[in-house]
């Protein structure tokens, strides 16, 4: 049934209370927020009205209402502006990003330092998706005489590096072969087709430099495999211990978190470029007085990955799905900018 005016506006002015105050809200207490004039009756009618719609919930007999699983859905999907960030917090969020953000490799990681920072949740992301994902370029930075810098660059916006040891000098024509080889044989390859086997069969082309070649190579094909893998990345996690509508499964919830099987499975599932599920919607006994708002970052028009926040049923939904999705943009252009650079 499609709400009245008045009942979404009332709705949305429970619903905005208790996520600030954390009490029921009660018609008294109401009837100062709201940007009409109500007589006292009237507004408890129209609370009984949506309690008995299922959108508000009475948690003790003589107590005010809060919200249920469905008014925090009606919430959400109809009665707040999920693009409503001014310029001064886009500023505030992207200043936040690129001063952490010098590193590529460190993208997605340091944009959810960054996310848990300013939401006080705990902040989740994967990294690029390496699914049909190809080698683009591979750098060596001599740094040393045996040592040099090795960075390897997908299609996907995925770049991955470490520092090598080289079981002989790194001559500038050991550089000028290394580079001759990856760029004949490796650019362009799938990750899942470059192994230690690989790099053994090309290394022997080279005979005589043939140890300290393989042990570039080596680590050219430890640098593909990590870049094949897309573990979750999870950041702020004592942020849920803020949160006394958690206090009752809050290290339940967290290790559900760090296990990350499941909470994988549950990123990989969706098909919309932000999501939010509120409490059982997420179909996990953990997160039943959670909500997870996840928003997909997109590289050069690709898919990348996930990034979002898991926090109480009561969060601040108004603020930080934009925030999110603000932010999941930002990662987006800085991952796409190292692509092209």
């Amino acid at each position: 049934m499609e709400l009245s005016e008045r009942k979404k506006i009332i709705l949305s002015a429970i619903v905005e209370q208790y996520i600030r105050t954390g009490e029921p809200v009660g018609s008294k207490s109401l009837l100062t927020v709201l940007p009409m004039s109500l007589s006292s009756a009237t507004v408890r009618n129209e609370m009984a009205d949506l309690a008995d719609m299922g959108y508000l919930e009475q948690p003790h007999t003589s107590a005010g209402r809060i919200p249920s699983h469905k008014g925090y859905r009606y919430y959400v999907d109809n009665l707040i502006d999920q693009s409503a960030l001014d310029e001064v917090q886009k500023k505030q969020i992207e200043a936040c990003v690129l001063a952490k953000s010098k590193d590529p490799d460190k993208i997605v990681e340091h944009a959810s330092e960054v996310l848990a920072d300013i939401t006080n949740c705990a902040a989740l992301s994967t990294a690029p998706t390496a699914t049909g994902s190809t080698v683009t370029r591979i750098e060596l930075v001599p740094i040393g005489r045996r040592t040099a810098m090795l960075v390897l660059l997908t299609s996907k916006g995925i770049i991955k590096s470490r520092v090598c040891r080289a079981d002989g000098d790194i001559t500038a024509e050991i550089a000028e072969k290394f580079y001759n080889i990856t760029s004949a044989s490796l650019i362009g390859r799938f990750l899942d087709e470059i192994s230690l086997a690989t790099m053994q069969t090309l290394a022997a082309s080279v005979s005589e430099d043939m140890l300290t070649m393989f042990s570039l190579l080596a680590a050219v094909s430890e640098l593909a495999l990590e870049a094949s893998k897309s573990d979750v990345i999870l950041e702020g996690q004592s942020n849920l211990l803020n949160h006394r509508e958690l206090e009752n499964n809050t290290y339940e919830l967290m290790e559900f978190l760090h296990k990350g099987d499941a909470i994988k499975s549950l990123l990989k599932s969706g098909d919309k470029d932000l999501s939010v599920l509120i409490g059982r919607e997420a179909q996990y006994k953990q997160l039943e007085n959670s909500s997870l708002i996840l928003s997909k970052y997109t590289i050069n028009g690709n898919d990348g990955g996930i990034i979002g926040v898991v926090g109480p049923t009561r969060i601040d939904y108004a603020k930080l799905i934009p925030s999110v999705k603000y932010l999941t943009e930002i990662v987006g252009k800085l991952l796409t900018q190292a692509l092209e650079e």
